[in-house]
C-alpha cells in the first residue's frame, strides 16, 4: 500500500471576502475529489482571504499510479481559471 500526499498553495486574487474564498475552495475540493478520488482539506491560512493551502492525500497500490495522479492534479490546478497555483510539495 502506497500513501502519498501533496501540499498545494493557491492564490485566489478575486476573493474579496472569506465567503468568496470558501466558495472557490469548495469548488476546487469537489473537483479534485470527483476527478481523482482523493481526500482534500484546507489545512492552513483559513483566515487569509486570498491564500488557500490544501492538503491532498491518496492511497494506491503502485507508486507510479499515485505520482501520475499528483502530476495530473498539479496540471489541473495550474490551469484553474480562478485559483493561481503558487507552489506545491510532495510527501510520501
Amino acid at each position: 500500500m502506497i500513501v502519498g500526499s501533496i501540499r498545494v498553495r493557491l492564490l485566489i486574487r478575486e476573493a474579496k471576502s472569506l465567503k468568496d474564498k470558501r466558495r472557490v475552495v469548495r469548488s476546487i475540493k469537489d473537483r479534485l475529489r470527483n476527478a481523482f478520488n482523493v481526500s482534500v482539506a484546507e489545512i492552513d491560512s483559513q483566515d487569509h482571504r486570498q491564500l488557500a493551502v490544501l492538503g491532498i492525500a491518496m492511497v494506491g497500490s503502485d507508486w507510479r499510479e499515485v505520482t501520475s495522479a499528483f502530476d495530473r492534479m498539479v496540471d489541473a490546478l495550474g490551469s484553474h481559471p480562478v485559483g493561481e497555483l503558487l507552489d506545491y510539495e510532495r510527501e510520501s
